[in-house]
């Protein structure tokens, strides 16, 4: 069981605060329901709380957190539903000017991001991509002091919110190849880029983007020309951990919702609670919740420790296919048990089912995180 700071505790505690006292399912329906997706005057609060500036170095304006910190937020998060931009624009996007970018670029972009008053998104899955984070048609041609992107991205989460997205194309090589993939932060005002919003099956929001030659500056650039596929995989794999927290967070929360329903919940003169059966499939239920939660935090802790990428990935993949199975059960299990009402509209339990599949399928599926879990054991 990972041991816990103070400080730790209290954030955890202070996400847990904000979900009871302004994110019940209730509030979280009409939010989700208006054209943002999420909540302005949230994303203040988030940023008074340090929440925005957590990942980031102290250099940086932030608070220096681990991946650990975040993935205790993204936990609370989870257990609440919330639908916001906190991985896609603070984790990725955010991540990603973090570690890449230069001083100058670093200091024109995360003050504004940590205060809440812009906001970004990672734009770099395509349509014939699926989870390899290297096939990439998008290209970054040379102009002058700068360049020029044409091509399309897919599921660009909250890009309809963001102030700038981060870009992925080519300068060099071929689709697919390692090499000659760099970053770009794009304003998404630029003439040229074309974005069309819509509602996911769980509640948030994503884009599709195109760029017609869409003109960018060099001092756009995150980090050097060619090199950038390293960084993504690097800031993917935190990024997947912090999914596997919000999974676990919405497991934790299903559980307990299904508990109480069963203590509760009456046939043939008992509760529900009380028949061995239903009491062993609870059973079945904890046990993987609780290798879930420690899976994933071991998981946080491991990526900020790890040697060299390959450990990395095998911490990122390991959690994520625990994630992936734990999900689907614990999911359907509570539909089940609740019975016809598991799979109304009205009741959170569906809601949060549909949000553990779609986190399943983030940042690669438990297929994919299975075969590189298998590949990278092997070096």
């Amino acid at each position: 069981m990972i041991e816990l700071s103070d400080e730790q505790r209290l954030l955890r505690e202070s996400v847990d605060r904000f979900v009871r006292e302004h994110y019940d399912f209730a509030n979280r329906r009409r939010i989700v329901a208006a054209d943002a997706g999420f909540s302005p005057e949230h994303w203040g609060l988030f940023a008074e709380l340090g929440w925005l500036s957590a990942p980031f170095a102290e250099a940086d304006g932030g608070l220096g957190g681990s991946a650990l910190d975040t993935a205790l937020i993204m936990e609370g998060l989870g257990r609440g539903l919330f639908a916001g931009p906190y991985l896609s624009g603070v984790v990725l996007a955010g991540g990603l000017v973090a570690r890449g970018g230069d001083e100058p670029l670093r200091r024109r972009v995360l003050p504004g991001l940590m205060r809440g008053e812009q906001l970004l998104a990672f734009a770099f899955t395509e349509p014939q991509s699926r989870y390899n984070l290297a096939d990439i048609e998008t290209r970054a041609v040379r102009d002058g002091d700068g360049y020029r992107l044409s091509g399309r991205k897919s599921l660009v989460l909250y890009a309809a919110s963001a102030s700038s997205l981060v870009v992925s194309a080519r300068t060099a090589g071929a689709t697919r190849d390692p090499v000659g993939v760099s970053l770009f932060l794009v304003d998404r005002a630029s003439p040229g880029l074309e974005e069309s919003s819509y509602q996911t099956v769980d509640g948030h929001r994503a884009s599709e983007v195109e760029l017609h030659d869409v003109r960018v500056e060099s001092c756009n650039r995150i980090g050097e020309a060619g090199d950038a596929l390293p960084l993504i995989e690097a800031v993917c794999d935190h990024g997947v951990v912090a999914l596997c927290a919000e999974a676990v967070g919405g497991m934790d929360a299903l559980y307990r919702a299904t508990l109480d329903y069963l203590k509760q919940r009456e046939q043939f003169g008992s509760k529900l609670a009380s028949f061995q059966a239903l009491q062993h499939r609870m059973v079945d239920v904890y046990m993987a919740l609780e290798l879930s939660r420690s899976l994933t935090f071991a998981a946080a802790r491991g990526i900020d420790q790890a040697r060299d990428e390959n450990e990395r990935q095998r911490w990122a993949s390991a959690a994520k296919v625990q994630i992936g199975k734990a999900g689907r059960h614990i999911g359907r299990e509570a539909v089940q048990l609740h019975g016809g009402m598991g799979m109304t509209d009205d009741l959170a339990v569906g809601h949060y089912f549909q949000r553990l599949c779609a986190i399943n399928a983030l940042l690669g599926d438990t297929t994919h995180h299975t075969q590189r879990f298998a590949g990278v054991s092997d070096h």
